[in-house]
C-alpha cells in the first residue's frame, strides 16, 4: 500500500499530515543550520528558541494561567504514577484515588509504595463500563490530592465533569485527551500527559504543575523526578528529549490553525457521533461504554464473536483503516479518533462499519 492509510491506533497515534510534511523538509537541514534538531545541542541558541516557542504555543493553546508551571519531562505518563504521589503524598500521607480504568488503577497501586491510598471509586467489579457520577465518589477530606484519568483508552469511558473535590488538590492524567476540549486549568493542582496521543511523538511527557504545589517532595524523591528540579531548571537539568519538544511545537502550531482547542473540541465530538450513531443502529455490534461515559477520543465495540472481530479488522484493513483491534484485556474493536484523524477518516470507518453490518447480520 503506497497511500497514507488512516491510522486508528491508540498510540503512538496519527500526526497532523501538515505537521509531518514540515518535519520531513526541515529534518536535514533545520533553518539553514546545516544540521537536523536530532543533532542539536540542547544548550544552543537555536535549540532555545525551538523550547521557548513550544512552551510558549503550549501554554496559549491550553490557556495555561501565571500560577502555574508547564514542563516537559521524560519516562511517559506511567514515571508520573511514581512522581505525583513522591512529591505531593507528603502532606498527609494520604491519597484519594478514582479508578476507572486500567491506567488509573495501577497508580493507584503505584501510589501505594509511598502512602495510604484510599480508592474513591472503583469500577472494577462493572468492567469498567462507566464514569461514577459525583454522588458516588467517596472522598477524603484529609487526602494529600485526588488523582483520575480523564479519557480511558482501554474501555472507551471519558469524565464528561470536572470532580468536586473541595480543597483537596485535583491531580488528573490527561494523556488521551490533552489538547482536545477546553480545560479551566486553574482547578487543578497538576495535569500530566504522554505526548503519543494528541501532541507528538513518543518520548516527551508534558506536566502542567500549579507552582505552590512544587517543594514538598519526600527525601526518597529522586533527582530527576522532583518538579521542583525541572522547575527551576526548566526542564533541562539533563538533555530533554529535543526532537520530540520540536514536534510538540509543530503540533501546537498545527492546532493554532485549527482554531485551538475551542475548534478541536467541535471536530472531535462530530467524529465520534458518526461513530456511535453507526454503531448505535446496527444490528451486528455492541458499545462498550456507557451512553453517559462515552469518550470522544476512543470509540469501543464488538460484535459479540472473535471470529467475526477478526474479519472486521482484516477487512478494514484492506481498505485503508488500520489499528482497529480492540486492547487485549477487552478485545473487539477500537477505534481511536485523536485530534489528527480528519472526518474523512471517521466517514470513511462509518461507512465500513454500515457495510459490514449489512453484509454479516
Amino acid at each position: 500500500m503506497t497511500e497514507r492509510v488512516f491510522n486508528f491506533a491508540a498510540g503512538p497515534s496519527m500526526l497532523p499530515e501538515e505537521v509531518l510534511q514540515r518535519a520531513g523538509s526541515e529534518i536535514m537541514n533545520y533553518h539553514g543550520t546545516g544540521m537536523s534538531v536530532m543533532e542539536m545541542s540542547h544548550r544552543s541558541p537555536m535549540f532555545q528558541k525551538i523550547f521557548d516557542h513550544t512552551k510558549h504555543q503550549f501554554i496559549e493553546m491550553m490557556h495555561v494561567p501565571d500560577t502555574h508551571e508547564v514542563l516537559f519531562m521524560q519516562g511517559g505518563g506511567s514515571t508520573q504514577f511514581s512522581c505525583v504521589p513522591l512529591n505531593f503524598i507528603s502532606a498527609s500521607g494520604k491519597a484519594d484515588y478514582a479508578v476507572t480504568g486500567n491506567f488509573s488503577g495501577i497508580a493507584a497501586k503505584e501510589a501505594k509504595k509511598y502512602g495510604s491510598i484510599h480508592l474513591s471509586y472503583d469500577g472494577t467489579q462493572e468492567g469498567f463500563t462507566r464514569i461514577p457520577s459525583q454522588k458516588e465518589l467517596q472522598l477524603d477530606p484529609e487526602a494529600s490530592y485526588f488523582h483520575y484519568c480523564a479519557n480511558n483508552t482501554i474501555y472507551g469511558t471519558e469524565w464528561q465533569y470536572v470532580p468536586d473535590t473541595g480543597n483537596v488538590p485535583l491531580v488528573c492524567d490527561m494523556s488521551s485527551d490533552i489538547t482536545s476540549r477546553i480545560v479551566d486549568i486553574s482547578r487543578y493542582a497538576l495535569i500530566y500527559a504522554g505526548a503519543q496521543k494528541n501532541m507528538a511523538p513518543a518520548g516527551v511527557t508534558v506536566v502542567i504543575i500549579r507552582k505552590d504545589m512544587a517543594g514538598h517532595e519526600l527525601p526518597i524523591t529522586p533527582l530527576m523526578m522532583n518538579y521542583e528540579t525541572m522547575i527551576k531548571k526548566d526542564s533541562m537539568y539533563n538533555t530533554p528529549p529535543c526532537w520530540q519538544i520540536y514536534m510538540l511545537g509543530l503540533t501546537m502550531d498545527w492546532l493554532a490553525s485549527q482554531g485551538g482547542v475551542e475548534g478541536m473540541e467541535k471536530k472531535k465530538h462530530a467524529k465520534a457521533q458518526l461513530l456511535y450513531d453507526a454503531l448505535e443502529n446496527s444490528t451486528l455490534f455492541h458499545l462498550h461504554a456507557a451512553k453517559d461515559s462515552r469518550s470522544d477520543m476512543n470509540v469501543t465495540f464488538r460484535t459479540g464473536s472473535d471470529e467475526l472481530d477478526q474479519k472486521f479488522v482484516t477487512q478494514a484493513a484492506e481498505q485503508g483503516l488500520v489499528s482497529l483491534k480492540g486492547h487485549r484485556l477487552t478485545g473487539g474493536m477500537r477505534a481511536s479518533i485523536y485530534n489528527a484523524m480528519p472526518l474523512e477518516g471517521a466517514e470513511k470507518l462509518r461507512d465500513f462499519i454500515l457495510q459490514f453490518d449489512k453484509e454479516n447480520r
